[in-house]
């Protein structure tokens, strides 16, 4: 085998994306799939493919005549393995698009692996066939090389990973699958257990008790990369199971957790995106970001940051304003710079759209020339408030201002839906650019509707940011980081006082009974010396889905489910054996839903 090919086996001595020109002259065996076949004058090219890429091989009648023969036969995606003499492409045949475009192959054997069906859709990185076809036959679909750029990426990012916290000392431990149920804020997908029947073990949604009873254990400083399970509805960039760093630190405040994360994923950028990222990334506290951007996780590589017209409307003659501002409303509103250009259709769907996120409505302004402006209610607004507008927005001649007055809530899921919209129909995103941004201090708890309670913000083992409990004012020592508009982590010092996590869950209106049958473990091991600690948990999935330029965690997954939840490749969920089930003491109650019927991707 010749030197210096990581790839060779005893099958061949070469990948075929890695042959060069300074390979010419010599001989090669390769393996891979049959990507094109084309005939000109007698003479037959291949291209053949694995997963480092192409490279054309070449077959003639006269030199090989024997493998000549056998490539006449030869279809998309049959698996070959053929020996033949690198020479480099003749003058003006070379594919400077193609790492291999210097060099061909010229056959003298060829031997036929495996024939394949053909494929039910075409293996190319332009695809068009349907999501949940290609989920179908995901196995195919990994074979594009768009693909298998995707997973590198994610074994790139990872071995980064495990280098940057190796050198800062800590250690990867494993925790265990099979737990008890955690608050984590999601249902847990359950796992009877057979050796206790009637009783369920929960698959995790975070390591998050196991970690700090890890920083009981005097451990220090832990770190895993491992899969969580939360059974939630999935989305473009959500689903069943989610990959994420996950770090544990004893003896540790919010700088020195951050100080971990900010240098690595600087370098992350940096090596996967050739961009630089300068540190410290930016901070706010979170009720800045949402006060300024409508939301717990902005895209910060453009502006129309909100601004607050609420007391400008203080008795205005316009009425629908009047009565928000009087209220305990607000009125909001973004400038949107060339928004102007927008035709009367587009505007009008901006206010379907603000309806269709839960706002009363919106009022849009287009601002002409010398400050004269365009909308439906301009003849309802004074002179004084026309002025506030364009000053508290900064708008100048053809831009848009977009206000939406409402509960606060709604006004800002408006605004951050409108103001995301408009960034792409405006083209207002930067390439290239990376804005990292961490917001500090976020609430504490917050109201549930479903649950009809106070429930915890982030999770019951926050430490609070002072001795404030009211669950309607109370601060956490938590952080999110946040990346172009996604969270992609979050952490927090967490409580390791037993008393301080009794009062916790106090707030949470958890009896003493329902602490210690949940959470006694816990609270047992607090009371044998626990260190100050704290930790983050970052998302893996949506970090490599945003490195790759991707817009669905499906396009950077090897095997995820279809947006339905279900697996069109295997059929997964299925249902179970009855005599499993009566091992287990289960009775399935649920009407089997009919079987074929097909589901979105």
């Amino acid at each position: 085998m010749p030197e210096g090919s990581p790839y060779a086996t005893a099958m061949r001595t070469h990948a075929c994306g890695e042959l060069r020109a300074s390979d010419a002259d010599r001989e090669v065996t390769l393996c891979g799939w049959v990507s094109h076949r084309r005939d000109h004058g007698g003479v037959t090219f291949i291209d053949l493919r694995d997963r480092e890429g192409s490279v054309q091989v070449v077959f003639h009648p006269q030199a090989a005549a024997e493998a000549h023969a056998v490539a006449q036969d030869l279809r998309g995606e049959w698996v070959v393995r053929v020996t033949g003499i690198v020479r480099l492409r003749p003058e003006g045949m070379a594919n400077p698009a193609l790492g291999t475009g210097e060099v061909e192959v010229v056959a003298s054997a060829l031997e036929v692996r495996a024939r394949a069906d053909p494929p039910p859709f075409v293996i190319e990185d332009r695809v068009e066939a349907d999501e949940l076809l290609r989920l179908e036959y995901r196995y195919l679909d990994l074979r594009r090389p768009e693909m298998t750029k995707a997973l590198r990426m994610r074994h790139h990012v990872t071995r980064l990973m495990h280098e940057h916290l190796d050198a800062l000392g800590f250690v990867e431990v494993e925790t265990p699958l099979l737990g008890r149920a955690t608050p984590e804020g999601a249902r847990d997908f359950l796992v009877p257990a057979r050796v206790r029947p009637g009783t369920f073990f929960a698959l995790p949604q975070s390591p998050q008790q196991l970690k700090q009873l890890l920083m009981v254990g005097g451990q220090d400083r832990y770190y895993q990369i491992v899969r969580c399970l939360r059974d939630e509805a999935t989305r473009a960039d959500r689903g069943f199971e989610f990959t994420q760093l996950d770090i544990e630190m004893a003896f540790v405040d919010e700088e020195d957790v951050i100080a971990v994360i900010e240098p690595l994923y600087a370098r992350i950028v940096a090596e996967t995106q050739g961009v630089e990222v300068p540190t410290p990334f930016r901070r706010m506290t979170f009720d800045e970001m949402v006060e300024r951007f409508g939301s717990d996780k902005p895209d910060l590589r453009y502006g129309m940051e909100l601004a607050d017209l609420t007391d400008l409307f203080a008795g205005s003659g316009f009425n629908a304003f009047a009565s928000v501002a009087a209220g305990e409303g607000a009125i909001k509103a973004l400038c949107a710079p060339g928004g102007g250009q927008l035709s009367r259709k587009e505007l009008d769907k901006l206010v379907e759209d603000a309806k269709g996120r839960g706002a009363a409505g919106l009022v849009w302004i287009v601002v002409e020339a010398g400050g004269a402006m365009r909308s439906p209610v301009e003849k309802f607004l004074s002179a004084d408030e026309k002025a506030g507008i364009l000053e508290r927005t900064a708008a100048a001649d053809g831009d848009l201002v977009c206000i939406v007055a409402d509960k606060r809530d709604r006004v800002h899921v408006a605004l951050d839906g409108l103001r995301r919209e408009l960034a792409v129909r405006l083209d207002m995103i930067p390439p290239g650019r990376w804005e990292f941004c961490w917001f500090l201090e976020p609430p504490l708890f917050e109201w549930s509707d479903e649950e009809d309670r106070w429930v915890s913000k982030h999770h019951p083992f926050t430490s609070p940011l002072t001795e404030d409990l009211d669950p309607e004012t109370a601060k956490a020592r938590a952080y999110d980081l946040v990346l172009n508009g996604y969270e992609i982590g979050g952490g927090s010092i967490r409580i390791h006082r037993p008393e301080v996590q009794a009062a916790v869950f106090d707030a949470l209106g958890l009896s003493h009974e329902e602490q210690q049958e949940k959470f006694g473990h816990l609270l047992r091991a607090f009371r044998f010396g626990a260190p100050p600690h704290g930790g983050v948990a970052m998302g893996l999935d949506r970090l490599v889905m945003l490195l790759a330029g991707k817009d669905s965690l499906r396009d950077v997954t090897a095997f995820p489910k279809a947006q339905s939840g279900l697996d069109p490749m295997t059929g997964a969920p299925a249902h179970a054996d009855p005599a499993a089930l009566a091992d287990l003491g289960i009775a399935v109650t649920v009407e089997p839903e009919p079987e074929g019927e097909e589901e979105e991707a």
